[in-house]
């Protein structure tokens, strides 16, 4: 089954064990090994900082006439968790996870956080494995094969609002977590978004980023109907 993942990623491994680790969901290694550090969460944190850098890189060399806002907001639509997730998808990736009982109860193969950390691990994995240009090839081949030059395909909502709301001087805006139900493998959250201290839109996810985005998104229904 690994050969498979190998095959439509276009990268065999040399050492098999970084694949399998970035595959390891924490719920998994605290569940086989009480152990977080053997999950992939420490693969996620170094595939993050590498897709970040390759990411901003190509797209500094590719539009030498955009200003940085516009880099910013391009580089946050591909490395976005709902990005990575369609790779993930793609890639057929949710079916090679090793995750606890609870995750996989709950639905952890489909789940958009799980599977953008997974392909932040891979890369990781890649990078460790075949250095920087086996990351490269990854990245080129799976998330800047679609580069958005005019329309965000993912649009960043908390960017976009905190951008209209500094067109006035002393804006503050905060995000509050309001609550949070359901086991550790399903949790929601709830947040709302305050202008100045006075709410402005509330939200709710699988997780307190994709919570705040959804804030960011009603307040900017109710505040610039016209940016939607």
């Amino acid at each position: 089954m690994m050969r498979d993942l190998e095959d439509a990623i276009g990268y065999h491994f040399q050492n098999h064990s970084l694949l399998q680790d970035a595959l390891t969901h924490s719920s998994y290694a605290n569940e086989r090994w009480h152990n977080s550090l053997a999950s992939n969460e420490r693969l996620e944190f170094l595939g993050d900082s590498i897709l970040g850098m390759i990411v901003a890189e190509h797209l500094y060399r590719s539009f030498p006439q955009r200003p940085e806002g516009e880099l910013t907001r391009i580089r946050a639509d591909l490395v976005c968790e709902k990005n990575l997730a369609k790779v993930a998808h793609q890639l057929h990736l949710g079916q090679f996870l090793l995750l606890g009982h609870g995750e996989e109860q709950g639905g952890g193969r489909n789940r958009d956080s799980i599977l953008a950390d997974a392909v932040e691990s891979v890369i990781a994995a890649s990078y460790l494995d075949g250095g920087m240009e086996a990351a490269l090839c990854f990245i080129r081949r799976f998330i800047l094969n679609d580069v958005p030059v005019t329309k965000l395909h993912n649009a960043d909502y908390k960017t976009m609002l905190q951008e209209l709301v500094q067109q006035k001087k002393d804006q503050v805006l905060t995000y509050v977590l309001t609550k949070e139900a359901g086991p550790d493998h399903n949790k929601e959250f709830w947040v709302e978004v305050r202008l100045n201290g006075t709410a402005v839109g509330n939200g709710v996810g699988k997780s307190k980023k994709r919570a705040e985005q959804d804030a960011a998104r009603a307040a900017m229904d109710a505040l610039f109907p016209e940016s939607i």
